[in-house]
C-alpha cells in the first residue's frame, strides 16, 4: 500500500511572530507606539494582574491592579507637579473597568479630600468630604451630588443634619447655629427652608447669643399648623 505524504501547511510568518510577541506573565518594561511605558503582569496580550502604567504626555502614574487590559482592583494614580516635578497623590483605593469604583481617597487641587464610596467615577454611597473651606460633609451621595441623609458641619461650628435631594437640603432636617444658641427644626425645599420651629438651643455655650429669647407660641395645635404647611408644599412640588 502507497504511502501518502500530507502535506502541513504552516503559518505566515507575520502570524508565527504576533504569536511569539504575545504577552503573557511577568514582563520587563513595554514601551508603546506613544511613548507609555508599563512595567508587570499580562494576559493574552493585555495587562492583567499588577503593574506599573507611565504616561509620557502627563506624567502621571498608575500603580496597581489590572483587568483584561483596564484598571480594576486596588491601585493608586498620581500626577506629575509641574513645578516641583514631585508626584501627588491623586486617587488611593478601588477601581473597576478602568473608573473609580469601592472604596477610595480623592485628592482635589484645591486641598478639598473625599473619602468614601465610588460608582462609574462618581462618589456613590457612603462618604465624607473634607472641604477647602473647612466645611465638612458625612453622609450619603449619589452621582457625584449630597443625596440621602447626611450631616454637615461648617466652620463657624453650625451645622446642619437631615435629608438632601441633588446636592441641596431637602425633607426633613435641623440646622444648629451654634454661634447664636438657636435650633431650627422643619422642611426644606431645594436648599430653602420652608416651614418650621427655632427655638433656644445651647445658650450657656454660645460666643454670641441671642439679646432676647425666643417667646413661646400659644397655638391650640401648633403641630397641625406645621403639616399642613408641610404638605402645602409636597403638593406643590
Amino acid at each position: 500500500m502507497p504511502h501518502i505524504k500530507t502535506s502541513k501547511k504552516s503559518l505566515p510568518a507575520s502570524t508565527l511572530l504576533d504569536i511569539k510577541s504575545q504577552k503573557c506573565g511577568l514582563r520587563h518594561t513595554v514601551y508603546s507606539v506613544s511613548g507609555n511605558e508599563y512595567t508587570g503582569e499580562w494576559q493574552n496580550n493585555k495587562k492583567h494582574g499588577k503593574g506599573t502604567q507611565v504616561w509620557k504626555k502627563s506624567g502621571a502614574i498608575y500603580n496597581g491592579e489590572w483587568k483584561f487590559g483596564k484598571r480594576d482592583g486596588c491601585g493608586t494614580y498620581s500626577v506629575l507637579l509641574p513645578e516641583s516635578k514631585a508626584y501627588a497623590r491623586k486617587y488611593c483605593g478601588g477601581w473597576k473597568n478602568g473608573k473609580k469604583h469601592g472604596y477610595g481617597t480623592y485628592f482635589y487641587d484645591n486641598s478639598s479630600v473625599y473619602e468614601g464610596e465610588w460608582s462609574e467615577d462618581q462618589r456613590s454611597g457612603w462618604g465624607r468630604m473634607y472641604y477647602e473651606n473647612g466645611n465638612i460633609y458625612e453622609g450619603e451621595w449619589m452621582k457625584d451630588k449630597n443625596h440621602g441623609h447626611g450631616i454637615i458641619r461648617f466652620s463657624n461650628g453650625n451645622w446642619y443634619e437631615g435629608t438632601w435631594q441633588d446636592g441641596k437640603k431637602n425633607g426633613n432636617g435641623k440646622f444648629y447655629f451654634s454661634d447664636k444658641g438657636q435650633l431650627y427644626v422643619g422642611f426644606w425645599v431645594a436648599g430653602m427652608a420652608k416651614c418650621g420651629t427655632l427655638t433656644d438651643f445651647g445658650q450657656d455655650e454660645a460666643p454670641a447669643p441671642v439679646k432676647y429669647p425666643i417667646p413661646k407660641l400659644h397655638l391650640v395645635d401648633m403641630e397641625l399648623v406645621l403639616r399642613e404647611a408641610k404638605s402645602a408644599y409636597l403638593d406643590k412640588y
